[in-house]
């Protein structure tokens, strides 16, 4: 497909006022993986991001404007100007740039990303959105401080990098580990209305690390936490392990639809779900919402 042509069915596909065609949708996203584009791609609240597109995260925000769109729907819904948002592995930035734009100048976003190229990538988009309500913090969120291995994932998914060993690792490197109560200031911790988990498989270490601090947090916050079973397992740990302390300590659990398929994206786009209220075990890959609201839904 030469470049007009990728352009023209890109546009086609974003400012369509129908559903695309699932087969188009295809298409391109085949197109933007074997042949990678590096350029600006622009979010549907106008952030700016250096892609390249042979990434998930940074073709779908090419091709889409948004990443994960029920989770960027109900986030952009809970998210008023003056609150403070907590972007816990924050990778290249797209749920930072998002709660800079909802929470405004008077509001605050703490984005902590260990891997040090992403956090090159989250600092540059922070200058070129001029997000100065945004504080960036190369670290690994954990139960206490220390250092760890991490090893960087497929170039089809960098947002896979994690401290779990994979079968083969062609980049790994160190970093420094802290509890996030002790990256955050008192205020940042106090004023918080969203906290968002997205570890690979250290849920439960940045949980144990925070369930001290859960007294102190405001009584409206809600933690958003992305959990794996296999990968929790590769830790030793559980579902359980992340989610029981939540509950003791007065949190609900629910469950955000969540479906990579590109060919949803369009669908979901214009019909986002709400989270779910979510008694059942957590058997795949799954976005958890823990709110001190007891509903059927979020």
């Amino acid at each position: 497909m030469n470049p007009l042509a990728r352009s023209a069915l890109r546009a086609a596909i974003r400012h369509t006022p129908t559903i695309p065609p699932e087969q188009a949708v295809r298409r391109l996203d085949r197109e933007l993986t074997h042949t990678p584009v590096t350029t600006l791609a622009r979010s549907r609240l106008g952030a700016r991001f250096p892609v390249t597109t042979s990434d998930i995260i940074q073709r779908y925000l090419y091709m889409f404007g948004t990443w994960e769109p029920h989770l960027t729907a109900w986030i952009s819904q809970r998210l008023n100007p003056g609150d403070t948002f907590i972007d816990v592995g924050a990778n290249i930035g797209y749920y930072t740039m998002l709660a800079s734009h909802l929470v405004g100048r008077a509001g605050r976003v703490v984005a902590i990303e260990p891997v040090p190229r992403f956090h090159r990538q989250l600092q540059a988009a922070t200058r070129l959105n001029g997000a100065r309500n945004v504080r960036t913090v190369n670290r690994a969120v954990a139960a206490g401080p220390g250092r760890v291995e991490m090893y960087l994932g497929g170039p089809g998914n960098l947002g896979g990098t994690s401290m779990v060993r994979p079968r083969t690792a062609d980049e790994f490197f160190c970093v420094t580990t802290d509890a996030l109560p002790d990256i955050l200031t008192s205020a940042e911790l106090q004023n918080v209305r969203l906290i968002k988990i997205d570890v690979e498989g250290a849920e439960e270490a940045a949980l144990r690390g925070l369930t001290p601090a859960l007294s102190r947090l405001h009584p409206d916050v809600e933690l958003i936490i992305e959990v794996t079973p296999r990968t929790l397992a590769k830790q030793g740990t559980s579902v359980q392990g992340v989610i029981d302390p939540l509950r003791e300590a007065g949190f609900h659990m629910y469950r955000i639809a969540n479906d990579y398929d590109p060919a949803s994206y369009p669908t979901a786009l214009r019909w986002p779900s709400l989270p779910q209220r979510w008694e059942r075990p957590v058997t795949e890959m799954s976005d958890l919402v823990a709110s001190r609201i007891d509903a059927a839904h979020l």
